[in-house]
């Protein structure tokens, strides 16, 4: 590995680890970056996942004040996330290469739609909801865990993009404000991507030089995007999701 290729790979993981905190799709950054570079795409992804962890994991901390009160929700959901990210992490690791990858534009674009219909539809659900004299803002909707378990399967296996769904799906499904469903949704992808991480450690071919580059710049990334991101409006921040989702449908479509 040259020093070019070095200082790019930490650039990217800065520029990844800052994205996955304020939206998600980091890994539109380094994935790609890797393959230029020549490493194959396994070990790429791979090697990649585990280097975002530590962004993930300072993401959520810099979020921490919006996941206060949040316990029992982050649980709940918690347990979704780890069981779809084992289940991705060995999706990746027995099936055919680009398998699962075929059904990625597909989960992409439903999750820019989420989002970008998300204050109507969640205006819609509450009013029925109040109808049926239930109390839609104590807990999510029933949907939201089994939701959160296929986005766990996607994040275990690729990842790009995760975020997007995860801010379609809370933000339906779960009442409240979009930055304290940010918090959320950075716990469960760090999760997911903790606990693949975890795997391909064990059974998987890690570039370890990778790892390190990628998680010392997502770690940066994570800080840096905590502050920005909680300093956006709701229509800013909504707007982002819907641009990186966009962006990340095409690369899919063109490549």
């Amino acid at each position: 590995m040259s020093l070019f290729e070095a200082v790019a790979i930490l650039l990217a993981g800065v520029g990844a680890g800052t994205i996955n905190t304020v939206v998600g799709s980091g890994t539109l950054i380094t994935f790609p970056t890797l393959l230029a570079f020549g490493v194959p795409p396994v070990t790429a992804n791979v090697s990649n996942n585990i280097g975002l962890v530590p962004g993930s994991l300072t993401g959520a901390y810099g979020y921490r004040r919006e996941l206060v009160g949040q316990r029992g929700l982050v649980l709940r959901l918690l347990s979704a996330s780890v069981i779809g990210a084992v289940v991705g992490a060995v999706l990746l690791l027995v099936l055919p290469e680009g398998a699962f990858e075929a059904v990625v534009p597909v989960l992409i674009g439903l999750g820019v739609l989420l989002v970008l219909f998300q204050p109507r539809i969640s205006r819609r659900v509450t009013a029925r909801a109040a109808r049926r004299a239930e109390a839609p803002r104590d807990r999510e909707s029933a949907w939201v865990w089994p939701t959160v378990l296929g986005t766990g399967v996607y994040g275990g296996y690729f990842g790009a993009a995760q975020g997007v769904l995860l801010m379609g799906v809370l933000g339906i499904g779960v009442p409240q404000d979009i930055q304290r469903n940010n918090a959320v949704k950075n716990v469960l992808a760090g999760s997911v991507n903790l606990v693949a991480g975890v795997i391909f450690v064990v059974v998987a071919d890690v570039d370890w030089a990778i790892v390190g580059l990628i998680a010392v710049g997502a770690t940066l990334g994570g800080l840096l995007g905590a502050r920005l991101g909680r300093r956006l409006p709701p229509l800013v921040l909504r707007t982002v999701i819907v641009v990186v989702g966009v962006v990340a449908l095409t690369t899919f479509i063109v490549k």
